[in-house]
């Protein structure tokens, strides 16, 4: 996991799952230049909050999916297929992709583990990649688990080519 600077209200956090696939907590205005320095050419943002202005104004694309952390709202599969559909192209061109949510433990990680999944990983073999790197990630949130299983069904059902 990455942390930067000397204080605390600019450190940022942020963990290297591959070395295309980045998951975080919310951005503020004071990470942009981190994050811009991580040279990401996407961002998912996972919640409703709009995205620091200033990450608008850098060549960084920006695609908001705004969901629910909520057990009676689940994350929807097309929210997650839409974060998936925009993130293998850049991945496929070698490009790096940050995923994030208010503090990166469940709708960040379950967008990555749907991304890892696409690129042939299974759901469990992606949640365990993620904890790895990012100990706090909650992937097993019966909530969570739950939208990461139901990806992983209806990816493998309409790309059965996919190698695991």
């Amino acid at each position: 996991m990455e942390k930067t600077s000397s204080s605390d209200r600019s450190a940022y956090d942020v963990s290297v799952i591959t070395p295309q696939l980045l998951i975080a907590a919310r951005p503020h205005s004071h990470h942009v230049d981190h994050v811009c320095g991580l040279d990401v050419q996407l961002v998912l943002s996972m919640i409703g909050v709009e995205p620091p202005c200033e990450l608008a104004n850098r060549a960084v694309r920006v695609l908001r999916l705004p969901v629910y952390d909520n057990w009676f709202l689940p994350i929807p599969l097309s929210a997650l297929r839409r974060g998936v559909d925009a993130a293998l192209p850049v991945l496929a061109a070698g490009g790096r992709v940050l995923v994030y949510c208010r503090a990166g433990r469940h709708r960040s990680v379950a967008m990555a583990a749907c991304i890892l999944i696409a690129q042939g990983m299974s759901a469990d073999a992606a949640m365990d990649t993620i904890v790895a790197r990012r100990p706090y990630a909650d992937p097993r949130a019966w909530h969570i688990e739950r939208r990461i299983r139901a990806f992983e069904r209806e990816w493998r059902s309409l790309h059965p080519a996919t190698p695991l």
